[in-house]
């Protein structure tokens, strides 16, 4: 403490009583530079840090220089929380030391003294954490106190689970499962956990927090079973402040097999020895059995099997050509390979065959064949409708042009009834059979000329008749045009009493495509085109 100020004694007091308050300035003044010449500290960690179940150590001392005749009666630590303190651990160079609940059994003094006041906490708890006070009691000084912040932090409980579930690559399944777990469990502060492979899956995250503070953090790992994710690593990482976990686990994923065909180089000649063929496959589990067969008929005479091998006897011939499958399976399932074999007649590596090119021989995928089949039967079915198409449309221009043919070639009467009284030369109630001998032929110009004439007459075209050798004259051609007479002409040509014009032919010639009526005409049975 200081003194502000001292009075000075008035004029009117007596000298007396001024040298009476002298002795008790100086005195003040000896106690207030006593006090700021001699410095009192406490010294303690601003903060520290421990792991839980571990042990701690606070430091705290009391240091005064010059050293003063000052008398340390206790030390004290405190815990503050909320805003009030409690009594940890008290130590009194009369009495000893006191550890107050619940810190018994857990707290010493290390080197107690009226200068030290370090204790040490064993089997940290995260309770532990706070603000501590280490506090002299000094006389006549007072208290000295400092304050420190433990922070109390908790290693996490890491581990790595693999599925127990069997992983298995089906075909046509989109669905993810889960492969692997990594967990954090109860670390304070967060871990934080990763995922190291060069699989194509994802992580999920989830975090857990406890009511002591601590926190669990869980990832799984997701993807869809491949044959390409067998026997693949896949690494769980967790860092924890300065440290880091790691564990690993191969996947082990089942799937069907894959199988290839493999012996045949596109170079088996006729009369080459020792040639086989073996089926491998690529399949989790191994296959159980290989099953051998050809696409077009049973195996060759020569042909042995040996599980995956197909071993031939004897020298090659061209009985060995053909498209040769193998069928491997296992539980998951089952799989087929093939390779087209062909057998050529002479051997490249023989003198003089060395300029013949071989035909490189590729096998066809049987993923390839099997797309090829569909598309082969639908080319297939296209053609046949598209050649029946063009067969119909080829039949129907021929009947088109034979009809058109029938059509300019016929230009006779177009009624298939006919009333025919004839020309004098058939006898009476015979009927009338005028035989077509001749196609009739006529002037385009003249619509008259293109009715038949008389039955049985000439045709138009002819210019002379074999009657007594002469050519006849216009009359009888106009007559011979006419397709009949009337009656009036009938009875001045004299054809009968009965007034029955006489037919030019007998009955027995008369053809079957004629039907006579009873009024005299006949009806064609023939079909006449126009």
């Amino acid at each position: 403490m200081l003194i502000p100020w001292i009075m000075a004694p008035s004029r009117r007091e007596s000298y007396c009583q001024c040298c009476l308050w002298w002795p008790l300035t100086v005195s003040l003044a000896i106690a207030v530079l006593q006090q700021g010449v001699h410095s009192q500290t406490v010294l303690v960690n601003d903060t520290i840090s421990g792991y839980v179940g571990t042990f701690i150590v606070l430091h705290c001392s009391f240091i005064i220089s010059p050293v003063p005749t000052v008398k340390i009666t206790q030390v004290t630590w405190q815990k503050s929380t909320n805003g009030s303190k409690h009594n940890v651990a008290i130590y009194n160079p009369a009495m000893g030391v006191s550890i107050l609940s619940p810190y018994k059994g857990r707290i010493e003094f290390l080197n107690p003294s009226a200068r030290d006041g370090t204790i040490k906490i064993n089997n940290l708890q995260l309770e532990d954490q706070g603000a501590y006070i280490c506090e002299f009691a000094t006389f006549p000084m007072g208290n000295k106190e400092s304050q420190l912040n433990l922070t109390v932090l908790a290693r996490p409980t890491n581990q790595m689970e693999a599925t127990t579930k069997q992983l298995v690559a089906f075909p046509r399944s989109k669905e993810k499962v889960e492969v692997a777990t990594c967990i954090s469990a109860n670390s304070k502060p967060p871990s934080t956990v990763t995922w190291e492979t060069k699989l194509k899956g994802e992580a999920e995250f989830q975090e857990i927090k406890h009511d002591n503070g601590t926190v669990t953090v869980i990832s799984r790992y997701r993807l869809l079973p491949t044959r390409d994710a067998h026997k693949q690593p896949l690494t769980c990482v967790i860092d924890y402040m300065t440290e880091r976990f790691t564990e690993t686990t191969t996947l082990n994923v089942l799937y069907e097999p894959e199988v290839s065909i493999e012996g045949f180089d596109g170079n088996w000649y006729v009369k080459r020895a020792e040639v086989k063929l073996t089926c491998t496959a690529d399949a989790n589990p191994p296959p159980s059995s290989f099953q051998w067969r050809m696409a077009n008929g049973s195996l060759p005479d020569t042909a042995e099997v040996n599980n995956s091998t197909l071993l031939f006897r004897g020298p090659v011939t061209y009985s060995l050509s053909g498209t040769y499958i193998c069928e491997a399976k296992n539980t998951i399932g089952s799989h087929m390979g093939q390779v087209e074999v062909n057998v050529t007649g002479l051997d490249p590596s023989a003198p003089g065959n060395e300029d013949i090119e071989e035909f490189p021989f590729t096998p066809t995928p049987p993923e390839r064949q099997n797309r090829e089949e569909p598309s082969m039967l639908s080319a297939a079915i296209i053609g046949g409708a598209v050649g029946g198409v063009l067969l119909v449309l080829a039949v129907s221009i021929f009947l088109f042009v034979v009809l058109r043919r029938r059509h300019h070639t016929f230009k006779g009467d177009y009624s298939t009834k006919k009333h025919v009284y004839g020309n004098g030369y058939s006898k009476p109630g015979m009927a009338q059979h005028p035989p077509m001998a001749q196609s009739l032929q006529y002037p385009e110009d003249s619509d008259d000329e293109k009715k038949p004439g008389p039955v049985g007459s000439s045709s138009y075209e002819e210019d002379e008749d074999e009657e007594d050798g002469r050519k006849l004259g216009p009359k009888y051609d106009d007559e011979s045009k006419r397709p009949y007479f009337t009656v009036e002409e009938g009875e001045r040509r004299g054809y009968g009493e009965d007034r029955t014009l006489p037919f030019q032919y007998e009955p027995e010639d008369m053809p079957d495509s004629l039907v006579p009526q009873n009024d005299g005409s006949f009806i064609s049975k023939k079909e006449w085109y126009v």
